[in-house]
Formats: C-alpha cells, sequence, structure tokens
C-alpha cells in the first residue's frame, strides 16, 4: 500500500496536504526498504558466518592434518556458488515460480527418495540424510524446504476463497506435508521435519486457515514431534539429559554445557576473535550447530544480539513483504520462507542456549553446509523477487542508477 497523504489544517480556512513521512519514517516507508534490508542483511550475515567458520574450525582441521583454512575455503565456494543462485532467484518473475512449484515438489521428493538409493551417504549421527556423487555431496532435505514453501503458496492461494471448509483447508496441504515431512523423517532427520512442519504452520496461517482448523493441524504436528521423540533412545536420551540438573562432561548434554560456558565465558564485548577456548576439541560441531556459541564467546554479548538484530531485520522485511503484497501466492510463499528461516535459527540458538535438547539444526546462513547455505540463499532471493514486485518498488528501482553509471560518473568528475 502506498504512503497515505495526511490533511492537517495550516490555518483558518485553509488545509494543506502533506506528502508522506520523510526522514527515517519515510525511508522505511520507501518501496524499496524490503529489497535493501533483505539483501543487506542477508549479506552481512553470510559474511559473519564466513569469519566464525574460519575462526571455529582452524583448530580442529590442524588436528586433522589439513589446513586451518579448510573448512573456510570450502565454505567460501558455498557462499560464491549461493551468489548466482540468489541473483537468478531475486530476478524470476512471480509468475515463474507458480508455474514451477509442481514439478520443484516432485523433483525434491525425488531427490530425497536418492537419499535410501545406492547415492545415498553412509549416516552421519544416526541421520541418513545425503546423497553423494564422488566427493561431491548434497542435503535434498533442504531442496524440500525450498520446493514446499512455493508449492504451499500456489495451492493455497488458490484454494483462499474456500477454506473456511475442512476439506479444502487441510486437503491437500496436510497430507502432501505430511508425505514430504515423512520423507525426510525416514532419514531419522528429526531436526529438519520439526523446520518443515514450522513452514506449513507459517503458510496455513497466513492464508488465512481458520484457527479452529489451524489448531487442529498444529495439535496432529505436536503430538507427532512427541511420539517421534520417544520412539527413540537417542533422543529419550537427549531430552532426560536435558531436562536433568546432573549435567557434566560426561552425560548427552556435554555440547549444551559447553555452549553455555562459551556464552558464559564471552561476557559482554567477548574474549577476542580467533581466541576462543571451546574450539580446541571441547564443544562438537562448533562451526555447525554450534556456532553461536562460538559467537558469544569470542564477539560476546555484542556478538549475539548483532546476529539476532540481523535476523529481526530479515524478519521484519519479509513481514512487510506480506503486508504491501497483493498477491495471495507471495503472501502465503513468503509466510511459510519466514517461518522456515527464522524458525530455524530460533530453534538452533535454543538449543545453544540450554532452552531445548539438542536437535543438530544449522544457523541459517552462518553455520558450516553447502547445502543449507545455498538453499536458503535462494529461499531469500525469491522473497527479494517479490520485494522487487511490492508496489512502487520497479518504479524506484529502475530510477536509480546502477553502480556501474555512478562508478564512472565519479570517475569522470575525479579527471574533470
Amino acid at each position: 500500500m502506498p504512503p497515505r497523504s495526511i490533511t492537517s489544517q495550516a490555518g483558518p480556512g485553509e488545509q494543506r496536504d502533506t506528502a508522506a513521512p520523510t526522514g527515517r519514517l519515510g525511508a522505511w516507508n520507501s518501496p524499496v526498504t524490503s529489497y535493501y534490508v533483505l539483501t543487506g542483511a542477508t549479506a552481512l550475515l553470510v559474511v559473519l558466518g564466513l569469519v566464525m567458520v574460519l575462526s571455529s574450525s582452524s583448530v580442529e582441521s590442524l588436528a586433522k592434518g589439513r589446513s586451518p583454512y579448510a573448512e573456510f575455503l570450502k565454505q567460501a565456494q558455498f557462499a560464491l556458488m549461493g551468489l548466482p543462485v540468489l541473483w537468478v532467484a531475486s530476478r524470476a518473475p512471480v509468475r515463474f515460480y507458480k508455474a514451477a512449484a509442481w514439478p520443484l515438489l516432485g523433483i525434491a521428493a525425488v531427490l530425497q527418495l536418492a537419499v535410501f538409493s545406492p547415492l545415498g551417504a553412509d549416516a552421519v549421527g544416526g541421520n541418513r540424510n545425503w546423497i553423494a556423487l564422488g566427493s561431491f555431496t548434497a542435503q535434498p532435505s533442504e531442496a524440500v524446504k525450498f520446493a514446499l514453501s512455493i508449492w504451499l503458496g500456489v495451492v493455497l492461494a488458490r484454494k483462499r476463497p474456500l477454506l473456511q471448509e475442512w476439506k479444502h483447508a487441510l486437503i491437500p496441504v496436510v497430507p502432501v506435508g505430511a508425505l514430504m515431512i515423512g520423507l525426510v523423517l525416514i532419514g531419522h532427520d528429526l531436526g529438519t521435519a520439526l523446520v518443515m512442519m514450522l513452514l506449513v504452520g507459517g503458510a496455513m496461517f497466513v492464508a488465512g486457515v481458520p484457527m479452529r482448523m489451524f489448531s487442529v493441524a498444529v495439535s496432529l504436528a505436536v503430538v507427532a514431534a512427541g511420539v517421534l521423540a520417544i520412539s527413540s533412545k537417542n533422543r529419550v536420551a537427549r531430552i532426560f539429559s536435558w531436562l536433568s540438573d546432573d549435567c557434566d562432561v560426561t552425560s548427552d548434554c556435554y555440547q549444551t554445557l559447553h555452549g553455555g560456558w562459551g556464552l558464559a565465558t564471552g561476557g559482554w564485548t567477548g574474549i577476542g576473535l580467533g581466541a576462543s577456548r571451546e574450539k580446541w576439541s571441547y564443544l562438537p560441531e562448533a562451526h555447525n550447530d554450534f556456532i553461536f556459541a562460538i559467537i558469544g564467546e569470542e564477539l560476546g554479548l555484542i556478538g549475539t544480539l548483532l546476529v539476532l538484530g540481523l535476523f529481526a531485520l530479515i524478519a521484519l522485511a519479509m513481514f512487510r513483504v506480506i503486508r504491501r503484497h497483493s498477491d495471495p501466492f507471495v503472501q502465503i510463499t513468503t509466510g511459510a520462507i519466514v517461518c522456515w528461516v527464522i524458525g530455524q535459527a530460533l530453534v538452533n540458538i535454543a538449543v545453544v542456549i540450554g532452552l531445548a535438547p539438542v536437535i543438530g539444526v544449522p544457523l541459517p546462513l552462518v553455520s558450516a553446509g553447502g547445502s543449507a547455505l545455498i538453499t536458503t540463499m535462494g529461499a531469500i532471493g525469491v522473497v527479494i523477487s517479490f520485494a522487487r514486485a511490492e508496489p512502487g518498488a520497479a518504479e524506484a528501482l529502475a530510477a536509480r542508477p546502477s553502480v556501474v553509471r555512478r562508478s564512472l560518473a565519479v570517475i569522470g568528475r575525479t579527471r574533470g
């Protein structure tokens, strides 16, 4: 919705029409605010992630006889691969995503099934959720999250006038969503499955599914998550260890204990970039699931608040896209993606600070991991594409000179 004109009294019998707000409020109401906030916050999180992957992984890499830059260089390659994915996704028109929804979901399902074929890699941490082609490995469940977000937008947008009826509100969303989540659960990846449940719930909420039906779907998801949690001895042990007050370095809460020690050691400003003690083989998965603890140890409370602030900006920008865009498909797909990215970030941070048992989900855009980084950048690129289609955004972006033009203008003035 464009900024509303404000009519104020300028004097007796005289009216003055005031233009859109100026200053900070005017900048926030600009049609390109969502575009720039999403782009800037995503770039900062990726750069911060690269720095922290280098810091948190160097010691373990040396201990394994590799270069201290091994994990960093690998993550940098993934980030460079993610940049064109993000750029292409941000330039694709909305109609492209509507047409690609069903094919993308089918491809993602086939890739996830390939986990159980000869292409499937050996189980890691009890989870079988990787495929390997020579030295190249990928996690198909990340593609499932991406495809499911877009598919939900298409289906729920088409059925939006009928969502007051049970059969249209729950079918085919719940059966197909359960099928895709089930494919991930066969590989015992409960963490990714929980994030997918959040994703489906976010899409249904934004679509306007009546609360009585939405609450039924949420209740079913909670019951299913509880049954899955108690069906595994490993998960039960983690839950009881998390609930226990008797936590020491020999129990299943070992990671959470050391993660808390790292955060406590960091204090307000941290002990310095690269100076972490927990990364010296004390904290498992320091460069992956528990990278937030290393951020807190080395950069302190300020560093952790910076990360939370950047995720908050991404959330605000996505909510702004939902509010300003009139296309139900855009609103619902963005709702699914914001619940995926922000929900996963909150789950990861909750695990690190001890508010949840160890689940095993990475911190989006920050933790090491190529499949998660590239797919998340692609998903944010989709929302950036939606932001470019906000009312007035295309015209505002077209009216601004490109970086090349500005650079040539500066060079021309300097030479003159």
